[in-house]
Parts: structure tokens; C-alpha cells; sequence
């Protein structure tokens, strides 16, 4: 017996040891991601990750304020963005379970003025985004309003009168005006103002006590200061009246207080398990095509595993948080700049904190043979035609009017990208065509073997250094959406909020194109040659920003 209980004890000593340097190794790995993706001289971040409501990760990187050296501090609090539309959605739910709203209800009901046009728009049209009435933050005069204060019903004067997007239910578009509208709604059946309801409603009773209303005035605690990138380095992020944002981006809050909030709703503290369901359906269109969008959450996956998600983004800061409900496990990533996006690596954290990360560079040797079998022009179900070619040992993959992105096997059928490991090629054969499953997580898009050719790749002229000059700045094509143009002798650069820079080049003095991806940049000059706007032209859409001056 003596014999077996020392055999037992080390057992769990030695498997004590193995979970040991498991967490090492995963705290080694996050450790590096961020240390890379938010040095200690720039703004920063704070991050963590828990695990059956445990806190296993929980650290801070960069600058909290830049004019001050002040480094960051897990216990340091930010705005949040749109991850406050989750607050908003559940405080709709409560409403719903104590009987004083319908998800069937017309906006009508609570504002009888709103100009419908005979359409029939409904809190769950506006709650995933299907409504069709217009963002206000799409509103190119918009910008000029950032600074002054309105009441939510100042504020949907403002785009009730716009033309709608589409009819309720036809389509998916990302809408801010949505969620102002439902923090009326919200203030109408509650009789509190929206801050209010949730500060009693949600914060007091989850004790999360660093979690606020968004104020530029008030005295915040432990309050990262927000910034924005720019030629030079960075500014102090462009003032925002906090009426704008409401009930669609208004809250600030802490990684720790976010983790009482996912576990409120794990556990069903605020919202019953129906609700819940309800808040996290993958709903569809009015056609059966799939939204990938719950009520304020995003459904997604992870390697196979359920995800729910959401982002945020607003003058100055940056976030994304991420909770796997058949793990429970939690990933939060906030951070105080634009232009400097977590998503990636809060995805890439999650998935190396399952023990599932995306691969990284050739996992398999390949024959030439196996890759040239999947050569050729492929067209997908969303219209775009995508070129498969083999050089050097290696697939590439070409979008229409874009260029060529190197892929890396890890299966003879299966490619990921090589400039980011999310998205990926499946091929296979169907009835002896050629298919390729163009797959972006849970995202996937069925391509067709076709008899299209490659476009003749475009040519790159040079411009004179001292012209290229006349285009630097930063250009806001939405509010918290700029394109920031730098250059480097004749070389000039482009970089987006929230993505990574890129070479640009000249098709003519004015005119230029991305080889990554398919779009053209074109400006606008005064008599002088200086740039006064630049627009974005992709995907059969355009996006005019002036420059910021």
C-alpha cells in the first residue's frame, strides 16, 4: 500500500510539474505577442485571459501617457467603444424577461415620428444590424459635429430623415444609429436616463466599480490617455462629445471589471440562458444567408471551437474581447491608441490558450506535382475571381486587380496565407472540377474551377520625392477610420486604423494601388500640388477623407 500511495504522489507531482510548464509556456508565448505588437516606448495595452473565471493571464505593456512616461497598469481603465453595444443588447433582454418590451416591437412605438417609409422596422432588426436605416457615423458631414452635445433625440434627427440603406432584413451592415435608437427605447420603457440605467442596473449590481459612463471631464481613476497616429508619431486623440458615442460606444471600463461582466453572463446573473441564446444566435437574412451576428455579440470560431466577439474602436482607443462559452474562457485586450488593432492577437491568444493555434510557416513538405494540381482561376460565390499560380516552390494566390500573396501547406490540399495565418484555401474535387473553400475562420466561401485568365499586373510609375511630400497626413475617410500617408525618399506608405502599413504605388501623379489587396487610393491637390483629400476606392465602394489639418 505504501508502495502504491508513493506511486500515486508522483504521479501528481509529475503531472503538477507537466500543468506547470504548460502555463509557463503559455505565459511565454502571450508574453512575446504582445511585447512585439505594443513596445514599451508607444502607446499600450492591458490584457487577460482567465479560465473558469480564474484569472490565468494578467499583464500591461507600453504607455498609459506618453507626455508623462507613465507605463501601463493591468488596473488602468479605458473607453470601450462598441463593446458597449453588449450592455446595451442585454439591458434590452432584461427589459424584455420583466415583460416591458417586445423584440417584435416597431421602432414606431417609441418613436411615433420616425419617417419608416412603410417599412416595418423592429428592436430585432435594430439589435443585429439588419434595419437598413443609416450609420450615422457613415455621414460625411457628420465629423464636424464631434464636439457638440445632443440628447439621443437630437441625435437620430440627425440621420432619420437619410435615405435607408435597404429594406429591414435584406441585408447586414454594421449601424450605429441602431443602437442610439435603442437606448431610447432603452430610457422610454426603463424612465432612467441610458447611464443611469446601466450604472444601477449592471455596474453596482456586478460590482464593477471602474466602469463608467464616458466622461471628458469627470476624474476617471487610473484613466489611459487616448491616442491617434500621425506623421510625426502620435497625437492627443480629437475631443468627443461622449452624447454621441451613447448607448453604441460610450462606456469605459477594465480588463477586470470585463471579466465580472463575462461571468454575469456565463453564469446568468443579469439574463436567463433563453436570453442568452438569443443575444449569441448566428442570425440570418431575410434568404437564409447567415449574419455571423448575435444582439451586440459576434459569433465566430476559433479551429472549430464556438466563439463570441465583438470589438471597439473610438477617438483614441482600441479593444477587443473574446470568450469561448464551451471553455470558459475569456480573452480581453484594451488599448489606448488607434491604428494599433488587437483583434489579431487577441484571437491568437485565445487559440494558443485552448492549445489550437493557427499555424505558423510550412507545416509539410509538398510535392510540385500536388501544388500545380490547383492551379488555375477559381470564382467565388461573393463575385470576386481569385488566381492560383506556382513559382519557386510555392502556391500563390491573386485576387482580381490585386497581387500575387504567398501560400504555405499545411496539408497537400489545405494553404494558409502567409501574411496572416487566419484565412486559408481548402481544395478539393467535385464531380472532376476543381473547388477551392476560401475559409476565414468561420467565414467560408465556395470557389468554382473557371476559364478566366490573370489581369496583366499593373505598372508602378516613379513620382519625383518632392511631389509624393505634397500627400503626407492623416485623411478621415469615416470618424475613427483614417488613412495616414507617410513617405520614405521616393516610396510613399499607407496605413489604415486598426491595420498594417503598406507601399502604395504611382499609376500617375495622383492616382495609386495596393498590390495586397484590390484597391486604388486617388487624391485631390490644391493649385499648389499639396493633397486636400484622398479617396479610397474597394470593393465597388468609395470613401472620400478630407485631410485633417
Amino acid at each position: 500500500m505504501k508502495s502504491i500511495k508513493k506511486q500515486i504522489t508522483y504521479v501528481c507531482l509529475f503531472l503538477i510539474a507537466i500543468a506547470s510548464m504548460q502555463a509557463q509556456t503559455l505565459e511565454a508565448t502571450i508574453d512575446q505577442l504582445l511585447n512585439e505588437k505594443y513596445p514599451a516606448d508607444k502607446p499600450g495595452a492591458t490584457a487577460l485571459i482567465a479560465k473558469d473565471g480564474e484569472v490565468i493571464y494578467r499583464k500591461s505593456f507600453g504607455l498609459a501617457n506618453l507626455e508623462l512616461g507613465v507605463s501601463m497598469k493591468p488596473e488602468n481603465v479605458f473607453e470601450i467603444g462598441s463593446i458597449t453595444k453588449q450592455f446595451t443588447s442585454v439591458s434590452i433582454l432584461m427589459l424584455l424577461e420583466q415583460g416591458k418590451l417586445s423584440l417584435q416591437d416597431e421602432i414606431t412605438k417609441y418613436l411615433p415620428d420616425y419617417p419608416v417609409n412603410g417599412k416595418t422596422i423592429t428592436i430585432h432588426h435594430l439589435l443585429n444590424h439588419t434595419s437598413g436605416i443609416k450609420s450615422y457615423t457613415s455621414m460625411s458631414n457628420f465629423m464636424s459635429r464631434a464636439r457638440e452635445d445632443m440628447s439621443p433625440t437630437e441625435l437620430i434627427d440627425v440621420f432619420k430623415n437619410e435615405p435607408m440603406d435597404f429594406d429591414p432584413g435584406e441585408a447586414y451592415q454594421y449601424n450605429n444609429s441602431a443602437y442610439i435608437i435603442l437606448g431610447h427605447i432603452i430610457e422610454v420603457v426603463s424612465g432612467q436616463s441610458y447611464a443611469n440605467y446601466i450604472e444601477q442596473n449592471i455596474f453596482q449590481k456586478l460590482g464593477m466599480d471602474n466602469s463608467h459612463y464616458g466622461s471628458n471631464t469627470k476624474v476617471i481613476p487610473n484613466r489611459a490617455s487616448g491616442y491617434q497616429p500621425s506623421e510625426n508619431g502620435y497625437n492627443n486623440a480629437e475631443y468627443l462629445s461622449m452624447t454621441l458615442p451613447y448607448a453604441g460606444g460610450s462606456l469605459m471600463s477594465c480588463v477586470d471589471d470585463l471579466l465580472l461582466w463575462e461571468q454575469a453572463l456565463h453564469k446568468n446573473t443579469l439574463i436567463t440562458e433563453g436570453s442568452k441564446k438569443l443575444a449569441f444566435t448566428n442570425y440570418t437574412l431575410n434568404n437564409g444567408t447567415p449574419i455571423y451576428y448575435g444582439y451586440g455579440f459576434s459569433v465566430d470560431e476559433i479551429n472549430g471551437i464556438p466563439t463570441i466577439e465583438h470589438g471597439g474602436g473610438i477617438f483614441g482607443y482600441t479593444c477587443y474581447g473574446l470568450y469561448v462559452p464551451s471553455e470558459d474562457v475569456y480573452v480581453i485586450v484594451l488599448t489606448n491608441s488607434n491604428g494599433n488593432s488587437p483583434t489579431n492577437v487577441t484571437i491568437e491568444m485565445a487559440a494558443h490558450t485552448l492549445g489550437r493555434p493557427f499555424p505558423k510557416g510550412k507545416q509539410v513538405e509538398v510535392s510540385e506535382k500536388e501544388m500545380k494540381q490547383w492551379t488555375g482561376s477559381y470564382e467565388f460565390e461573393d463575385g470576386a475571381v481569385r488566381f492560383i499560380t506556382y513559382k519557386d516552390g510555392s502556391l500563390y494566390s491573386q485576387r482580381e486587380g490585386s497581387t500575387n500573396l504567398a501560400l504555405f501547406p499545411v496539408s497537400k490540399d489545405e494553404y494558409y496565407f502567409s501574411n496572416e495565418g487566419f484565412t486559408k484555401y481548402i481544395f478539393k474535387k467535385e464531380k472532376g472540377k476543381k473547388v477551392a473553400m476560401f475559409t476565414s475562420r468561420i467565414k467560408v466561401n465556395k470557389g468554382l474551377e473557371s476559364d478566366q485568365k490573370p489581369p496583366a499586373p499593373k505598372v508602378a510609375v516613379k513620382i519625383e520625392p518632392e511631389i509624393l511630400k505634397n500627400y503626407e497626413g492623416v485623411y478621415e475617410l469615416q470618424p475613427n477610420f483614417d488613412i495616414t500617408i507617410t513617405t520614405k525618399g521616393n516610396q510613399i506608405f499607407a496605413v489604415a486604423t486598426g491595420q498594417q502599413q503598406l507601399e502604395i504605388f504611382a499609376e500617375n501623379e495622383t492616382t495609386f494601388f495596393i498590390k495586397e489587396i484590390q484597391a486604388q487610393l486617388v487624391f485631390k491637390t490644391d493649385d499648389s500640388g499639396l493633397a486636400k483629400s484622398v479617396t479610397l476606392f474597394q470593393s465597388g465602394q468609395q470613401m472620400e477623407g478630407m485631410r485633417k489639418e
